[in-house]
């Protein structure tokens, strides 16, 4: 009697979609965009702070580890956020909320991910400096800003510590020691997020108020008129703060130029949103922000880093 074929185990339709799916929630866990926004400054923090003798190859384990330490911040936000997220419409489908993961899973995912970055950092980077660095940033953005967006509009505010730290671990990795330049670099990202975050909570301040989140436009007047004048105070804070890579001797007079008049044309547009205070105004600050930040990263890259490493 011949013997029977058998034929390889394959994964049916259905499974292989359930894989895609927690391999989908797994990935949103981590915050992608966020996390790639945040290693592009760590990758800027470490070429100008290694200038002009970087090292791929430490580049590349600073950012492996902050990037797991990013992941792992980010699953905890979302352990820490699930019965807000559940009441908020943009949030609902989020794998805790949206029932498809359990909580102790994506605690327990978080905390290993960043033990392990933090491990990783002192292992495999020379400095530990940068290992303390993206430490610090996970713990206030975790177990400081995650809490107080319930309390305190000023979470906002606090929160844009450890959202500014990622360039001053990518210049620890690549020195060891924190500079002027690296405090400027802290500066900008930390002046920055200010209005890049109030449009954010603008444009979703019903949602922020049906979670309960102690924004400045779910706290102030009804017409957002505090949040137009904090955009445009912080703003204007920006546009001087980033110039001063110029006056501390980190950058030419290419970016001076560069960086005023980004400035300017961002202030331009939080007055804007000012006068009017709508969600198209507050989306036009919202894009120019990340313009602003964009042009400004080049504008250093070009001013700063590409002479050392040119010349």
């Amino acid at each position: 009697m011949p013997a029977t074929a058998t034929l390889p185990r394959t994964l049916t339709a259905p499974a292989m979609s359930e894989v895609r799916t927690r391999f989908a929630d797994y990935l949103e866990l981590t915050k992608p965009k966020i996390a790639m926004m945040a290693l592009v400054t760590v990758a800027v923090g470490y070429f100008l702070g290694a200038a002009p003798s970087a090292n791929i190859a430490v580049l590349l384990h600073t950012l492996i580890g902050a990037g797991l330490v990013a992941a792992g911040g980010s699953a905890l936000n979302h352990w820490l956020e699930r019965r807000a997220d559940s009441q908020m419409h943009r949030t609902l489908n989020r794998p805790l909320p949206g029932g498809r993961m359990r909580p102790a899973e994506v605690f327990s995912f978080g905390v290993t991910l960043a033990i392990v970055g933090v491990v990783y950092l002192l292992v495999a980077v020379p400095h530990s400096s940068a290992a303390i660095a993206a430490a610090a940033t996970g713990f206030l953005y975790v177990a400081v800003y995650t809490p107080l967006k319930r309390v305190t509009a000023w979470n906002t505010v606090v929160g844009a510590i450890p959202g500014a730290l990622p360039p001053v671990i990518g210049w620890c990795a690549a020195r060891g020691t924190i500079s002027a330049d690296a405090v400027c670099l802290f500066a900008i990202l930390f002046v920055w997020q200010l209005p890049h975050f109030y449009s954010i909570a603008f444009l979703h301040r019903t949602d922020y108020a049906r979670g309960g989140m102690k924004m400045l436009p779910c706290v102030e007047r009804p017409d957002g008129f505090w949040t137009g004048v904090a955009s445009v105070a912080t703003a204007a804070l920006l546009l001087a703060v980033g110039l001063t890579p110029f006056f501390f001797g980190s950058a030419r007079w290419l970016f001076l130029v560069g960086s005023a008049l980004l400035g300017v044309w961002f202030l331009a547009r939080t007055v804007r949103f000012a006068k009017l205070r709508n969600d198209r105004t507050a989306r036009s600050v919202l894009r120019g922000s990340l313009v602003y930040l964009a042009g400004v990263m080049a504008l250093l890259v070009i001013d700063w880093m590409l002479p050392r490493y040119l010349g």
